[in-house]
C-alpha cells in the first residue's frame, strides 16, 4: 500500500477590506504629500536665492559678497546650537537615567510629564525669560569667568553689562532642546533587555555599574541620534535667539562679550520686514544654507538611530 502525499490546496487570498485599502491609500498619499512639500520648499528657495548667487559682491548687503554676508551668520548659528547641545545632552541623559532607573514609579511618571511640558512652552516665552530673568543673573558669573579664565578666548571679555551674550543664548537653547533629547533617551533606556540588567546585577554589579555596563552601551546610538535631533531643533530657533542675543559683531569665540554674531534664523526674522529687492533674495539664500544644514543634521540623526546595534537575547 503506497501512501500518497496530497499537496495542500491553494486557498484564495482573502479580499482586502475597504478600511485597509483606505488606510493604505491615505498613508501613501500623506508620504507623497510630504515629499511634494519638501520638493516645493527646495525649489522655492533655489529660485528665490538665485539672484543673490549671481549678483555682484558690492550689491549684496554689506558690500563684501554673499559668502562674507552668510559666514558670520552661519558661525553664530553653529556656535549657539553647539553650546546648547553641550549643555543639554549630559543633563538630558542624567534626567532620563534617573526617571528610568532610580525614581519611584509615581515620581518618575510625574517628572516625565514635567520634562515633556517644556516642549510645549512657546519660543517667545523662553526669549522673555532669557532676557529679563536669566541674562541679568548671569552678569556676575560672567565677571568671574573673565577674571579667572580670561586667558581663554571664550571668556576674554570685556563682559557684557546686560548678559545678552552668546553663552546666554546657548543656555536658552539648551532648555528648549532638553525635552527632545530626554524623551528619546528615556525610550531607549527603557528598551534595554531585562536579562542584561539582571545578569549584571547577579554578577555583583552595583546599580551604577549595571547602568554603565548594560544600559549606556545599549542606548549610546539612540542618545546620539536624539542629540542630533535636538541640534536640528536648535539650528532653526528664531524668536528666543532674536530676543536674547545682542548682535553687534562678526565672527568671534568670545562667549561673554557684547559683540556677538547673529544666527541665520534670527537675522531673517529681524531684517526681512524692512528688506526689499536683492536684500530679500540674500536673506532667502541664507535661509537655503540653513535648510541644507538642518536637513543634513536630521538625516544623519535618522541614520544613527536606524543603525543602533541590537543586543542579542530576550527583550523581556
Amino acid at each position: 500500500m503506497t501512501a500518497t502525499r496530497e499537496r495542500p490546496s491553494s486557498r484564495p487570498r482573502p479580499a482586502s477590506r475597504l478600511g485597509d485599502r483606505l488606510f493604505a491609500g491615505g498613508a501613501r498619499s500623506a508620504g507623497i504629500l510630504i515629499l511634494a512639500i519638501l520638493a516645493g520648499v527646495t525649489i522655492f528657495l533655489l529660485v528665490e536665492a538665485f539672484p543673490a548667487f549671481t549678483a555682484p559682491a558690492e550689491e549684496i548687503p554689506g558690500g563684501d559678497g554673499l559668502v562674507s554676508y552668510v559666514a558670520p551668520l552661519l558661525f553664530g548659528t553653529l556656535l549657539a546650537a553647539t553650546i546648547g547641545l553641550i549643555v543639554a545632552t549630559p543633563l538630558a541623559v542624567a534626567i532620563a537615567l534617573f526617571i528610568t532607573h532610580y525614581a519611584p514609579p509615581r515620581l518618575a511618571q510625574g517628572l516625565g510629564y514635567l520634562v515633556d511640558l517644556l516642549a510645549a512652552i512657546p519660543s517667545i516665552v523662553y526669549g522673555f525669560w532669557g532676557i529679563y530673568w536669566l541674562a541679568p543673573r548671569l552678569v556676575p558669573f560672567y565677571g568671574w569667568l573673565e577674571e579667572n579664565l580670561g586667558f581663554l578666548p571664550f571668556f576674554a571679555g570685556p563682559t557684557s553689562a546686560t548678559g545678552r551674550t552668546m553663552f546666554t543664548a546657548g543656555l536658552v537653547l539648551a532648555i528648549m532642546i532638553l525635552p527632545i533629547v530626554s524623551a528619546i533617551a528615556r525610550e531607549v533606556f527603557r528598551q534595554v533587555p531585562i536579562l542584561h540588567r539582571e545578569a549584571a546585577l547577579a554578577l555583583g554589579a552595583t546599580r551604577w555599574e549595571m547602568i554603565r555596563m548594560a544600559v549606556l552601551p545599549y542606548g549610546k546610538s539612540g542618545v546620539i541620534g536624539g542629540a542630533m535631533l535636538g541640534l536640528g531643533r536648535a539650528l532653526g530657533e528664531t524668536l528666543a535667539i532674536a530676543l536674547v542675543l545682542s548682535v553687534s559683531g562678526g565672527i568671534t569665540f568670545n562667549l561673554i562679550g557684547s559683540g556677538n554674531p547673529s544666527t541665520i534664523a534670527a537675522n531673517i526674522a529681524l531684517d526681512f520686514p524692512e528688506s526689499t529687492g536683492l536684500a530679500v533674495n540674500t536673506l532667502i539664500a541664507s535661509g537655503l544654507v540653513l535648510f541644507v544644514i538642518t536637513f543634513a543634521v536630521n538625516m544623519l540623526a535618522r541614520y544613527v538611530v536606524n543603525r543602533r546595534a541590537e543586543f542579542s537575547g530576550a527583550n523581556s
